[in-house]
């Protein structure tokens, strides 16, 4: 990367070394076919960055990428300065990475507290200590630790999931889609937890589909389009950009707005089977 294309392509990051630094990315699914196309982003300490974008831009498989669960075909992955491209979930959990998937993201058979134990398998000890922190997080979970996940609506399970993601203390958090499919009141809650774990220390890349809302709490933002880099910025400054505006956020934004008025006058999510 040249210094004169640094600043555009990560515009207004703060002084310092990442945290985390994802260089010119190329990875996807299928040999031959690549999803990201040299996509790029650093993470700071402290930072909650967002990815946004039209459907199919690559946003969740970058966030795939940087867990290890989808290969990196080119480019590189450090963090905090050293190598991890490539290496298995497993490991990069040990190193101070979380992941929380948009679907299948807690065990439904397990109670609320055996799916916290699941995040603290690779070291059991810390399971009591841990247990305290993010129970203060999450203090709607204290007196439901028995009840199995099974048996919780779509936001309970969100929770439970960025709770398990916390168990480790990772140094990042990576969240895919954490509103999908909830009312706009749990929406609004889920926003509102994410900013929470930010504000507690972790630094959080989180990929929404409803940008505007991303755009309010984040620091700073990538707008993604066929698996590239199409703007990035603070958060509330690509809000008010003509640009992202007339080709994003126009489509984006009031196709969620629209889903949102529409639910409104409907039931609360409810528990899925």
């Amino acid at each position: 990367m040249t210094e004169t294309t640094a600043p555009a392509l990560h515009r207004g990051e703060p002084q310092g070394e990442p945290l985390l630094h994802a260089d010119s990315l190329v990875a996807g699914y299928v040999p031959g076919v690549n999803i990201l196309n040299e996509c790029s982003l650093v993470l700071h300490p402290g930072e909650l960055v967002g990815i946004i974008g039209p459907n199919g831009a690559g946003k969740s498989t970058l966030l795939k990428a940087l867990f290890g669960l989808v290969g990196i075909r080119s480019g590189t992955l450090t963090l905090q300065g050293e190598s991890i491209t490539n290496l298995r979930a497993d490991v990069l959990v040990q190193r101070g990475v979380g992941f929380v998937p948009q679907t299948n993201n807690v065990f439904p058979s397990l109670t609320i507290e055996e799916n916290l134990q699941m995040g603290v398998y690779q070291t059991p000890h810390k399971f009591a200590d841990r247990l305290e922190v993010v129970l203060a997080l999450f203090p709607e979970l204290t007196h439901r630790r028995k009840q199995r996940a099974g048996a919780l609506s779509g936001g309970e399970r969100q929770m439970v999931a960025m709770a398990r993601a916390l168990m480790p203390e990772p140094s990042v958090l990576l969240l895919d889609e954490p509103s999908a499919g909830l009312s706009p009141v749990r929406q609004d809650e889920a926003f509102l937890r994410t900013r929470r774990i930010n504000k507690a220390g972790v630094s959080v890349v989180i990929v929404e589909q409803n940008a505007r809302r991303a755009l309010q709490i984040c620091d700073r933002a990538y707008v993604l389009d066929q698996g590239r880099n199409a703007y990035s910025g603070p958060g509330r400054e690509l809000m008010h950009d003509p640009k992202v505006i007339e080709l994003y956020l126009g489509t984006l934004a009031t196709d969620v707005d629209a889903a949102r008025d529409a639910e409104r006058t409907g039931p609360e999510d409810s528990p899925a089977a």
